[in-house]
């Protein structure tokens, strides 16, 4: 399949700038995949659509605040360095991107807080934008990741125009978000309050939890036209045993398997064994999934409304169908539902 036909006209105004009041007072689209039918609910409502043994698998990543803001040496000129992985946790070495990326050379230091609380030296060029840095730093690896924190800033994405706040340091995250490592939150999980998932286990939903550190490389416009020649960026996922327990058990049961997001559909995809059950699994994954796509292991999907022409929008598109999926933005776009990481959601069934 290629790449323009996932390309169409979002009006600016239904890019959702904040986060609604509660979670899960966020909209809800359900789509029916069998029938082609169209509902439009609340989040609250995705109880009334799982039963007693049902499976929800949630990814726990937790977001760390990523966009740093300092001056280079000599210089004082400003620059925003966006802290992407941790390379070497022992040398506090780090994979960045840095704008503007042309003053940026290996050898520059980089000063960050009040005071200079906090120096980094360049020591290779990885992209254009891409550098590896070592944190001049004598603590330890968490009193490091400690004072990155202070200095960091929550990485909203661009679209989103306003300085982060401390409400977006909370709301930007999952409430069950527990191993940092991810540069932007696995939005489709924003939605469920403690509330909600407390009404949904009373019921006798289970919830696996999957980690899936999400990177840029989720949200990256692609820039190929045939979509086979897509190479995502690795990401770090971690399926451990309880996990994979419960799903195969669901599975064994006939009962309905949802992935919470694109990752948790992804990290479910990337552990398959020959049997077609979920297995364990430590380790990278560059999966990337486009139509036709054969899915093994969840028959339900809870996403956002995504950006054109992203690896999000032609997963879900491999899941829902490509006509349905376009239909389906066409009605969200049409009846203003709000789009992106702050905006509502659509389960797929």
């Amino acid at each position: 399949m290629k790449l323009s036909k996932f390309n169409f006209e979002l009006p600016k105004d239904i890019i959702a700038q904040t986060p609604t009041k509660e979670r899960d007072a966020s909209k809800l689209m359900v789509v029916h995949r069998a029938t082609g039918k169209i509902e439009h609910k609340k989040f609250k409502n995705i109880i009334d659509y799982f039963g007693e043994g049902d499976v929800m698998v949630l990814n726990n990543t937790k977001v760390f605040s990523a966009r740093l803001y300092g001056r280079k040496e000599k210089t004082g000129a400003k620059i925003e360095v966006f802290m992407l992985r941790e390379l070497n946790r022992e040398m506090h070495l780090w994979d960045v991107l840095v704008d503007p990326a042309r003053k940026i050379r290996v050898g520059n230091k980089l000063y960050f807080g009040d005071d200079d609380m906090l120096v980094a030296e360049v020591v290779d060029n990885t992209t254009s934008r891409g550098r590896t840095i070592r944190f001049l730093h004598d603590g330890t690896p968490e009193e490091l990741r400690q004072l990155l924190e202070i200095l960091g800033e929550t990485p909203l994405p661009k679209y989103i125009k306003h300085k982060p706040t401390e409400e977006d340091k909370e709301r930007y995250q999952t409430v069950y978000a527990k191993h940092e490592g991810a540069v932007a939150a696995p939005t489709a999980g924003m939605h469920f309050s403690r509330e909600l998932l407390k009404r949904l286990e009373i019921k006798g939903i289970n919830f696996p939890e999957i980690t899936l550190h999400v990177g840029l490389g989720t949200f990256r416009s692609i820039d190929v036209e045939d979509l086979s020649k897509h190479k995502m960026d690795a990401e770090y996922v971690k399926i451990d045993k309880d996990c994979v327990e419960i799903v195969n058990r669901g599975l064994d049961a006939g009962k309905r398997i949802c992935a919470i997001g694109t990752t948790s559909m992804r990290a479910c995809e990337t552990a398959v064994n020959a049997t077609g059950r979920l297995k364990t699994e430590e380790g990278w994954t560059n999966l990337f999934i486009h139509p036709p796509y054969e899915f093994s292991i969840c028959d339900a999907l809870v996403t956002n409304f995504h950006l054109p022409k992203t690896s999000l929008i032609i997963l879900t598109s491999a899941f829902a169908g490509y006509d349905l999926t376009m239909e389906a933005y066409k009605i969200a776009m049409k009846e203003k539902y709000r789009f992106f990481s702050y905006g509502d959601a659509m389960l797929v069934i």
